[in-house]
């Protein structure tokens, strides 16, 4: 698996949907957005072309875990407040599904996170976050590094025997020393 940056796939999609949030809510006006404000901004004909579907869909679903105070409407507070929890507690798989390519994401990116979803996520909260990604990234190096070292170390047996390339004019093996008068 190549490296991922937690940082760029957590706060890319947190970001996306900041961004959607604002475009409804100037589209709004003032007082918040509401489901009948996000409703309209979809189909809206001006508007409708430069929404991203992907988060406005997001934020009509998820309207009632946003709207912190019951009020009917998701102010800036609460969605400072979503995007935060986003970044802090980690996405789900599902959300990584449904946002991570509308959010302009390199599509291989989020098919290796998917994919390796369940080593990721190592507190198996069912989310993974950006320090659980960049942990992996890590492991994933040292893995890396240590099978080339295992592949290198089986297949170069000169270090064994000796090498006839060498310059040094004493054999330079691990068995050297029973040789030397």
């Amino acid at each position: 698996m190549s490296n991922i940056s937690g940082n760029s796939l957590i706060n890319g999609i947190s970001n996306n949907l900041v961004s959607t949030y604002a475009q409804i809510a100037s589209f709004a006006g003032s007082g918040g957005v509401t489901p009948a404000s996000i409703a309209k901004a979809r189909t809206d004909k001006d508007l409708s072309s430069s929404l991203n579907q992907s988060f406005a869909n997001y934020l009509q679903t998820n309207f009632g875990s946003m709207d912190k105070n019951g009020d009917g409407k998701i102010t800036p507070d609460e969605m400072t407040t979503t995007s935060s929890m986003l970044n802090t507690t980690g996405l789900t798989s599902a959300q990584l599904t449904q946002l991570g390519t509308a959010s302009g994401l390199s599509q291989e990116a989020l098919s290796q996170v998917l994919a390796h979803f369940s080593d990721i996520d190592t507190n198996h909260d069912g989310k993974v976050t950006i320090a659980e990604i960049n942990a992996y990234n890590t492991m994933s190096d040292k893995m890396k590094i240590q099978d080339e070292y295992r592949l290198k170390a089986a297949s170069d047996m000169s270090m064994f025997y000796g090498s006839e390339t060498s310059s040094d004019s004493q054999p330079s093996s691990i068995m050297s020393y029973k040789y030397l008068d």
